[in-house]
């Protein structure tokens, strides 16, 4: 089977936005009080970003080198996330309505740039109005297949609890008819509240969506907003809907929309099966943000934090170059080329720590995980604000207000991004070329980015230990040459590296630095 990817993604750039946090527009009315913009996030408070606000501030982001936003969920829903649906075809008013995301699709796509919205449609918000429906009229609403209810909730012989209090817990046991779930929680809740709620939280009914009339409203909510313009979606917790044939349908409905759409789910493991080219394009690439993390923090690596985190706290350990070229060979060798070149490559999201955090502040640990995004197939995306230095534990930390005071802001984290960016952007073997691993010791690794997709190859050389190195490589893809760095803020001196005949080469690297070689 032939695997077709998009082809945008492979000169991607990607910016994650957690549309609350990132900027307010004074064109988008607030109907209250906010929470301070600069004040520590909670779990509740809302700081009042919106899509216009991400409008007004394209120019920056353009000038950082992105081309692609991903923003987590923009629909109606009473929670500052957003991953609590109220309604799948409305655009949330505190961010500015559908209006503000028309603007918003129509500057980014004048400035080249795409546009992918978050779905969540595993489960939707309590107030969601089919769930609403059925909370008034009990067994008679016709929306009450919508969801999984225990059936003497239904009738009346069971309260249901959409606000329960913590000690309100019915220790009747589930009766035999209900079916089991993949949901950990799902038995549970049923019995406790009345209804099957995802992992338990009462606030997140979960939808049946082996109910037709679910599954036809789900697809027909990702053609539509495909229709509406946008260039794809990343799938929130699509595990949680085991059923592959629901996913097949939403791949063929929205290629069918739009060929080049882009559809990304997050599933935080190794997913061949879901990666075959009939489900999706790629996944979240948190192994490979796990990897870098592991290796280029090495003895400033957080570990308390890291080991606190539900997903990284056993994946993540330290790497010697060695190791890290063995595991950046597995991973690179995991799917067809075709969905390699297109992962999403994140080095944190709103669902982990800050990277900067989880490296114990250390910039260099950020700069070299920069560079690999940058020089590694497959789409980086920065989280939104750790180019300038944003750190924060576990949500809600990581979801802070964006520092528009640039007095406030890590410029040579800023630079280095940027400059990062624009290598990738230049070099066609950096998005498009094969990957080889060339050579490693001690703390560092050499791989060559081949220029079998057109332009030469380029050599990418990483020192993430504390002693300077000199990195024997094989790279026969460089030919007879002298090689040049290309620049980068502090590195790139002028110093040019021979490779020999046979393609053998040795690559000195400082400290905690990392080179980008061409033909000079």
């Amino acid at each position: 089977m032939t695997i077709h990817t998009p082809d945008w993604v492979r000169d991607a750039v990607f910016y994650q936005i957690f549309p609350d946090r990132f900027a307010i527009s004074p064109r988008v009315a607030k109907p209250g009080p906010l929470e301070p913009w600069d004040a520590p996030p909670t779990s509740h408070g809302f700081k009042g970003g919106d899509l216009v606000g991400i409008v007004e501030h394209l120019p920056y982001l353009q000038d950082l080198g992105v081309t692609a936003l991903y923003l987590t969920p923009i629909f109606q829903s009473a929670s500052n996330h957003r991953y609590h649906t109220y309604d799948y075809l409305t655009v949330d008013p505190l961010l500015g309505g559908n209006a503000a995301l028309r603007e918003l699709l129509d500057e980014a796509h004048a400035r080249d740039m795409r546009v992918v919205l978050d779905g969540v449609f595993n489960h939707t918000g309590r107030g969601f109005w089919a769930f609403h429906h059925v909370l008034e009229n009990g067994g008679q609403s016709p929306y009450r297949d919508w969801f999984h209810w225990h059936p003497g909730a239904l009738d009346g012989r069971r309260p249901i609890r959409p606000y329960p209090f913590a000690i309100d817990v019915d220790e009747a046991p589930d009766e035999p008819s209900l079916q089991p779930t993949d949901d950990p929680h799902g038995d549970e809740s049923i019995r406790r509240l009345g209804y099957r709620a995802w992992w338990g939280l009462p606030a997140l009914p979960k939808l049946n969506t082996s109910n037709p009339e679910v599954r036809e409203h789900l697809l027909s909510v990702a053609e539509h907003w495909l229709r509406f313009g946008i260039d794809g979606w990343r799938l929130d917790v699509p595990t949680e809907i085991r059923d592959e044939p629901f996913w097949q349908e939403f791949r063929r409905r929205c290629r069918a929309i739009n060929p080049d759409a882009y559809i990304v789910g997050e599933i935080w493991h190794e997913a061949p099966a879901w990666l075959a080219g009939d489900r999706f394009d790629a996944v979240m690439n948190y192994p490979l943000a796990e990897a870098i993390l592991g290796y280029v923090a090495q003895g400033h690596l957080n570990e308390p934090v890291v080991r606190a985190h539900h997903e990284y706290g056993g994946t993540v350990h330290r790497r010697d170059g060695a190791a890290f070229g063995l595991e950046l060979e597995r991973l690179m060798g995991l799917y067809d080329r075709a969905v390699t070149e297109v992962q999403l490559n994140l080095l944190g999201s709103h669902d982990s720590p800050r990277f900067r955090t989880m490296a114990s502040e250390d910039r260099a640990s950020y700069r070299l995980a920069v560079l690999l995004q940058a020089t590694l197939p497959g789409a980086p995306c920065t989280y939104y604000g750790d180019e300038v230095g944003v750190a924060g534990g576990n949500d809600p930390e990581c979801r802070r207000g964006f520092p528009w005071d640039e007095g406030a802001w890590d410029r040579d984290s800023h630079a280095w991004t940027r400059a990062a960016f624009a290598a990738r952007h230049a070099l066609p073997a950096l998005r498009r070329g094969a990957f080889l691993v060339a050579g490693a010791t001690a703390g560092a690794v050499a791989f060559v980015r081949d220029g079998d997709a057109g332009g030469d190859a380029v050599l990418v050389a990483v020192n993430a230990g504390d002693e300077p190195v000199e990195v024997p490589a094989f790279a026969p893809q460089l030919g007879e040459s002298m090689l040049r760095d290309v620049p980068l803020p502090d590195t790139g001196r002028g110093v040019t590296i021979s490779v020999a005949p046979d393609g053998r080469l040795a690559v000195p690297l400082q400290p905690r630095t990392g080179r980008i070689m061409v033909r000079a």
